[in-house]
């Protein structure tokens, strides 16, 4: 290691400047070495057949890393000519531009640059470096999916550490990465609470419109996907805010800092138009976390099974018309989206079967998802399903949502609502 320092100091001081690895680690880190990823077929899995400027990025940092400097400025060269408005892409060629005559000490040195665009910049290249050294391995499945639907083919996953949204397909019961996209989010980071706060919401949400920039200010980018913020569990503990989406960026920009919203997701608009034509109002769901965590499949199946277990337990109370039974499984805190107790929720419950002493209950269209964990937040699962009810000669249809925790070795429902 030592050796590889002195040679590259050598060939720095005979062209006048710094270049190859220590050059990469000014660029992107402040002085911190990173591992250049790397793709054999030049694309990323899952990435359209396009000019990709992260891989146009990433092959500018790979020449520089093995010292070919003319090679490395060609590449910046045909990447600010593909993305005229990608602001990294001009400051990273600005700097190669530089290392031509003299020394380069930091990343950026353009004069006269302002301080704060500047790490914002920095700050960018850092994260989809790091997302893309650190991408989801295929073999593993996120934690936060249990169940989907049948008629649910995509799932939205924003990662906030890492400033990534990925998209996953499932086929039969299979779940594979399709795509995945550099983000940007709130500017005070997430677990959104109040209007204004500039945080971006952790929970699970959907999809509720598709809205067309034309319809929108140039802000927006070339459309809007709105989520259900607040959700009901949201509401049941005193969130507030609103307009929370998933959109674009001015079309003079290609990207933004990773922290630079004011609690929406923000993708470039090309990754939007992406992402808006492979996903479903109403049924896509968007889970965004602080830090996505992923399982083996036989951790996946057994937590699936366990999540349908404690669904099904709860199911046979009900049809049971015992209050008692049914009590068992709503937590002491529970909290319902327009205040009720839970003396007022399992009266209403209890009303809903018309004095039946049996029912025949069924549930279809199960969705299971862990609920991202906030800072205090006890461990949580989301169960969304179609109830149906056979009362005497009745039906009785409905759509449930609950929301469970765990509270010591029993899940509790802690909010539940009737969509």
């Amino acid at each position: 290691m030592a050796g590889s320092r002195i040679k590259l100091r050598l060939i720095a001081r005979r062209i006048g400047c710094w270049t190859g690895a220590a050059a990469l680690s000014l660029l992107v880190a402040g002085g911190a070495s990173m591992p250049v990823p790397s793709f054999a077929s030049g694309t990323k899995p899952g990435v359209p057949a396009r000019l990709d400027p992260e891989i146009m990025l990433i092959e500018v940092y790979k020449s520089l890393a093995a010292n070919r400097l003319r090679d490395a400025q060609a590449k910046a060269d045909a990447l600010v000519a593909a993305y005229p408005t990608f602001r990294l892409g001009h400051l990273v060629r600005g700097d190669l531009l530089l290392l031509h005559t003299q020394t380069i000490k930091t990343f950026g040195a353009a004069p006269n640059a302002p301080p704060d665009k500047l790490n914002n910049l920095r700050a960018e290249a850092i994260v989809r470096l790091k997302s893309l050294r650190e991408r989801p391995d295929p073999n593993l499945i996120p934690r936060v999916i249990l169940q989907m639907r049948d008629d649910q083919k995509k799932i939205v996953l924003v990662d906030a550490k890492r400033s990534r949204l990925y998209v996953y397909e499932r086929s039969n019961d299979q779940l594979k990465l399709v795509s995945d996209y550099y983000v940007s989010q709130g500017k005070l980071g997430v677990e959104k609470f109040k209007e204004g706060d500039q945080k971006t919401p952790l929970g699970v949400y959907y999809i509720t419109a598709r809205l067309a920039g034309a319809k929108l200010p140039d802000f927006y980018g070339p459309g809007a996907l709105p989520i259900n913020y607040p959700n009901e569990w949201d509401k049941a503990n005193g969130r507030s805010g609103s307009g929370i989406w998933l959109h674009g960026v001015p079309s003079d920009s290609y990207s933004r800092p990773p922290l630079s919203s004011d609690g929406c997701v923000v993708l470039t608009n090309a990754d939007l138009k992406e992402l808006s034509a492979t996903v479903e109002v109403g049924n896509t769901p968007v889970i965004i976390s602080d830090d996505l965590k992923f399982v083996s499949k036989a951790k996946w199946e057994a937590d699936k099974l366990s999540a349908n277990k404690m669904l099904e337990s709860w199911r046979v109370d009900v049809e049971s018309t015992d209050p008692d039974r049914l009590r068992r499984h709503y937590s002491r805190s529970f909290k319902a989206p327009r205040g009720q107790t839970l003396d007022g929720w399992l009266t209403k419950l209890q009303q809903s079967t018309l004095g039946a002493r049996k029912i025949d209950v069924a549930l279809r269209d199960v969705t299971l998802f862990r609920y991202p964990d906030g800072k205090d937040q006890k461990e949580m699962i989301v169960a969304a399903f179609t109830q149906e009810a056979v009362i005497g000669k009745g039906k009785h249809v409905t759509r449930k949502r609950q929301y469970w925790a765990k509270e010591g070795a029993q899940w509790k429902i802690v909010s539940e609502a009737n969509l």
